[in-house]
């Protein structure tokens, strides 16, 4: 793979955390406009992984690039300008409960004060739109449903115009329809050649979703490969993962219809 091809690498990438080994030589690569998903159970590492990216963390060892720059050496004060080309849906959409959902998705661009009103509202309505949520600008988040306050999450993150979009665990807690609605946004965005990183133990998501996908297992790697290669392994941790005890292993293993 060539560098120019590669938005985000981890290469040997450990990580303790409370004298606990968080994560243990991670590799992982993102090629510009593909959709990476990391998968895994609640507590493999997965979220600490998106830490990382953002810089929130440090690894004990190893090397993390963004878009072409190492940041694992940086300062707090030179990480801003690689953070501006990242934006992150939170698993809880983290809207303000004090600002309107116009405000919440234009936030970022008001903030840094380089566009005109004019301009960041056109963001805004647009973002908002893309999500199907214009008509929703004037509301508070506390009168949005879950599955709402996610999609402005979305919106927010495209207003940013950052070329990196990261998910923590965007359909945790969401019904089918919203979790449907959430993954037919990811793969738009997809289709647009928006590199994203979606962090999920949700396998319906991700098998529908992922143009690759990297499982982690107790904060080590298991497995990187497409979503097809994934269904036809049988060692013992993948497999465990994808059909558990008492579940339907012709679900797990794609044969079941993936709306």
């Amino acid at each position: 793979m060539s560098d120019d091809s590669c938005m985000i690498s981890l290469r040997d990438v450990s990580l303790t955390l409370a004298k606990r080994q968080v994560l243990r030589d991670i590799n992982l690569e993102v090629r510009a406009g593909e959709t990476k998903i990391i998968l895994g159970a609640s507590g493999s590492g997965k979220t600490t992984i998106l830490r990382l990216i953002l810089g929130l963390f440090r690894p004990d060892n190893g090397s993390i690039c963004v878009a072409g720059q190492e940041i694992a050496t940086l300062r707090e004060r030179e990480l801003p300008p690689i953070r501006q080309k990242m934006a992150m849906v939170f698993q809880g959409a983290a809207l303000f409960d004090s600002l309107t959902v116009r405000e919440n998705v234009g936030y970022r661009l008001w903030e840094q004060g380089q566009m005109s009103n004019d301009q960041i509202e056109q963001i805004v309505h647009e973002s908002l739109q893309f999500v199907g949520l214009a008509d929703t600008k004037d509301k508070m988040p506390a009168e949005l449903s879950g599955g709402m306050r996610k999609r402005v999450g979305i919106a927010r993150a495209l207003a940013s115009g950052a070329k990196i979009l990261l998910y923590d665990e965007p359909t945790a807690g969401l019904d089918p329809i919203n979790t449907f609605l959430i993954g037919s946004l990811i793969l738009r965005l997809k289709a647009q050649q928006v590199t994203q990183v979606v962090v999920t133990h949700d396998l319906e998501s991700a098998f529908r979703v992922a143009d690759r996908i990297f499982m982690i297992h107790k904060g080590c790697g298991v497995f990187d490969g497409t979503p097809e290669e994934l269904r036809g392994r049988d060692e013992g941790v993948i497999r465990n993962f994808l059909v558990p005890s008492g579940s339907a292993p012709e679900a797990a293993r794609g044969s079941a219809p993936l709306v």
